[in-house]
């Protein structure tokens, strides 16, 4: 017989990314900023007493934008060209029997007093804007952290960064603070892992901008940044 566990979302993440195209496949290839703020029931200072001596942190959170009904033993990941099955639990997958996300942050500055409560500042979030945070727990390099661990078919297939062509006047509708960061994110290639046509004219959503851009072998060129007129 199946069994359930209750959980309770302790916070919302807010991001850059209205949408799922353009996120970073991995927690930490880009220095993405992000606000994490907490649920009315959890906005306790106490709650994150000594937080500050750590430089970074895991966060649990919830796929709820990917959520269906049942499940499959596998799946398609992007990264094998979506026409190769994995066992989920060999991949990290939304799709799983419980959509729970796991991602590693740095944590750059903590807000005690504000008029949304305690807020944790950090940068390198893989998270759609407003996703549901589950849990937050250090990150510990001494156990956390193993060099020599085999990547499976990830690191086989890994790709390396395009280079990114964009002319410095089409960067002027983004914040200052956020350039580097799109920079960062359009060399990790936004595109699916098996969507790769010449020519064709891409586009996401980022800090209250479109951004459009075509590739060419391992070279990108960002076409336009427009404001979108929301952030």
């Amino acid at each position: 017989m199946s069994q359930t566990i209750p959980m309770h979302i302790i916070a919302r993440i807010r991001t850059d990314f209205p949408a799922k195209f353009g996120i970073p496949r991995q927690s930490g290839l880009a220095d993405t900023p992000a606000r994490i703020v907490f649920e009315p029931e959890y906005r306790s200072a106490d709650a994150l007493r000594g937080i500050e001596g750590f430089s970074h942190l895991w966060l649990l959170w919830h796929f709820s934008e990917t959520e269906r009904a049942g499940w499959s033993p596998t799946v398609r990941p992007p990264k094998l060209g979506g026409n190769q099955r994995i066992g989920v639990f060999a991949t990290r997958s939304p799709f799983r029997p419980n959509a729970i996300g796991l991602s590693s942050v740095r944590l750059t500055r903590t807000e005690l007093h504000t008029s949304e409560g305690p807020v944790l500042h950090v940068l390198g979030a893989d998270l759609m804007n407003n996703t549901p945070i589950l849990d937050i727990k250090p990150y510990l390099a001494y156990t956390d952290a193993h060099p020599q661990a085999a990547g499976g078919f990830a690191l086989q297939s890994q790709a390396g960064t395009l280079q990114v062509d964009c002319a410095p006047t089409l960067l002027a509708p983004l914040p200052a603070d956020r350039r580097q960061a799109l920079l960062a994110v359009l060399a990790q290639d936004p595109r699916p892992g098996y969507q790769h046509e010449p020519g064709r004219v891409y586009g996401f959503s980022f800090a209250g901008c479109e951004v459009r851009f075509t590739v060419e072998g391992d070279r990108l060129t960002v076409r336009s940044i427009t404001s979108s007129g929301h952030t």
